[in-house]
């Protein structure tokens, strides 16, 4: 099937606008501010998707004061076109290409964020997330017989060089395979208050082919991230949001639930109490049974915001079964536009739908809109 029509559009956007919070997207609430991560698939060239897709990507984004944007493509074009379609009060950061060196292949992309500037400042700090060399040295001779032990399956045996084509898997975490990216924000309130303050942090790690490569670079991100926030008197900012696509082992939440819950859990009894971690997207939303997955075909919880804050005004792990009290916030949520595309286009239940068709309805938006959905965390303005 081909991507959507202009009549398919036309029905998306008449269903839409009746109520765009029935499919999850925050309303504007005043006296709140949105932070949110999207992962928008190749977001590259403008000509690559069409000029309905574009405007309702901006609809969308607009309703987000902080959004973190994995996927940006080398060519900017697109990034910026969608920045100007959000409206003159939104502003951008975005990193250089990281995944590929200049002139070879590889997973290049850029990570981006787009801010709203009437409730947003941007700090002084921009930079990349990176191991440096000691780090990797030390690594290296500590592992250095498991390291051996990967590798030499994939050695000619005559030559001593790699075959071509090898896929070594790493039994140590050495490096991110993208760097993540952060930036310095400040969320300003009503006269006088104190401003919440934070780095944000941007990731879209490794997804590959096991699980083990996945939850190394999650873990060496956690190291980075409480390393950093614990350094009190040397940190910017005393508090951490990690926004992306983290590519988390979770399609069946029952098991992986558990697994990384408790990981959380230890993360928390290790730093103490002057510093709180909570991902707030590892539970079921209060009054609800199961988690939210942010994959459009509704199968994983790959995206996440975390917190890591000494701020005790900043959603706390204890306080999430009471998220979505307050109108203003704190709560959470994902705008599922596959549920939207399904009902504005009269397809019957997706848990219905034969293999074949199912994959003939994703095919419609999947690379035109995105395969991933952007998940969203309101926050009471400062007070």
């Amino acid at each position: 099937m081909a991507e959507l029509t202009a009549e398919a559009w036309d029905k998306i956007r008449e269903t839409f606008e009746r109520d765009p919070s029935r499919y999850g997207l925050p309303r504007r609430e005043y006296g709140s501010v949105v932070l949110a991560s999207f992962n928008i698939r190749k977001l590259g060239v403008k000509r690559q998707r069409s000029e309905a897709t574009w405007k309702f990507l901006a609809r969308v984004c607009s309703h987000f004061d902080l959004l973190s944007v994995q996927e940006i493509m080398d060519d900017l074009e697109g990034f910026d076109y969608l920045k100007s379609l959000m409206g003159p009060e939104f502003g951008a950061v975005v990193s250089d290409v990281t995944g590929s060196f200049p002139g070879e292949k590889g997973l290049g992309e850029r990570l981006g964020f787009i801010f709203n500037r009437s409730l947003v400042e941007r700090g002084d700090i921009v930079s990349d997330i990176s191991i440096d060399r000691t780090k990797l040295i030390t690594t290296l001779l500590e592992h250095k017989d498991k390291l051996q032990a990967a590798i030499a399956p994939h050695l000619d045996p005559a030559t001593g060089e790699v075959l071509q084509g090898a896929k070594i898997k790493l039994p140590v975490f050495l490096t991110f395979i993208r760097q993540p990216f952060c930036a310095s924000f400040r969320v300003v309130g009503h006269p006088g208050t104190k401003p919440y303050e934070f780095m944000a942090v941007n990731a879209h790690l490794y997804f590959g082919e096991g699980v083990d490569d996945r939850r190394q670079e999650f873990d060496a991100l956690m190291e980075w991230i409480l390393g950093r926030v614990q350094e009190q008197d040397k940190a910017y900012y005393p508090n951490f949001v990690l926004m992306g696509d983290l590519n988390l082992d979770f399609d069946d939440p029952e098991r992986d639930r558990a697994r990384i819950a408790k990981h959380v859990k230890n993360l928390n009894a290790a730093v103490g109490e002057a510093i709180d971690i909570n991902f707030p997207f590892l539970a079921p939303h209060p009054g609800s049974k199961k988690p939210f997955r942010t994959n459009a075909r509704l199968s994983e919880t790959f995206d996440q915001i975390g917190f890591f804050s000494r701020d005790q005004r900043l959603p706390l792990c204890k306080n999430n079964e009471h998220m979505g009290a307050n109108p203003r916030g704190p709560d959470y949520g994902v705008f599922n536009f596959a549920e939207l595309f399904r009902e504005s286009l009269g397809v019957a239940p997706l848990d219905a739908l034969p293999k074949p068709e199912l994959k003939e309805f994703f095919a419609q938006f999947e690379h035109e809109v995105s395969d991933h959905l952007p998940l969203w965390l309101r926050l009471p303005l400062p007070d």
